[in-house]
């Protein structure tokens, strides 16, 4: 599922960016009966270059109803660059800028070993690499797990002023 993630930057602090045009799905789904599901789109808000604006976003969740035993799955999290403009160097915010970290889950159904990617703040990892969101090692049966993960952005001293768009995509296999 993908998540269009809007940031702004600029001279001014800005309280909030609306996310603007269409979201879409990426699904991946490699095995029938495991689907993940997340928000489509969420404001960071705004920010001046060298601050790091963060944010708790609402739940991700993955449904396990595969007829197998066990049934285990690792949830990962990537994240594409954030752009703005022409996206030119100092239009441009690497991945790698981009912390995540899953906390616990929140809820969950079915049993089994839940194991958190980054349980809390601290353990945060950045996106220049895709991570691991959330893993079930062990358990049978039907199972679902939400998580409420947070992001946290470090803009760039050189960035320049405008609304910055991205993706972090959560897949499950």
């Amino acid at each position: 599922m993908g998540l269009s993630l809007v940031l702004v930057t600029g001279a001014a602090v800005v309280r909030s960016a609306p996310a603007v045009g269409a979201s879409f799905v990426i699904a991946r789904a490699l095995e029938t009966g495991l689907e993940v599901s997340a928000s489509a789109s969420v404001s960071l808000g705004g920010g001046r270059p060298g601050a790091t604006p963060s944010r708790q976003l609402t739940a991700v969740t993955v449904r396990d109803s595969r007829p197998v035993n066990p049934n285990t799955w690792t949830a990962t999290v990537t994240s594409t660059a954030f752009t703005t403009g022409t996206g030119t160097s100092t239009a441009t915010i690497p991945a790698s800028q981009l912390s995540y970290w899953s906390g616990p889950a929140i809820r969950s159904t079915g049993g089994g070993n839940l194991i958190p990617g980054q349980p809390t703040r601290p353990q945060a990892q950045t996106l220049a690499a895709p991570r691991v969101a959330f893993r079930k090692t062990s358990g049978n049966a039907n199972n679902r797990v939400t998580w409420s993960p947070g992001l946290v952005l470090n803009l760039p001293a050189t960035a320049v002023s405008g609304l910055y768009r991205g993706t972090v995509t959560h897949s499950v296999s």
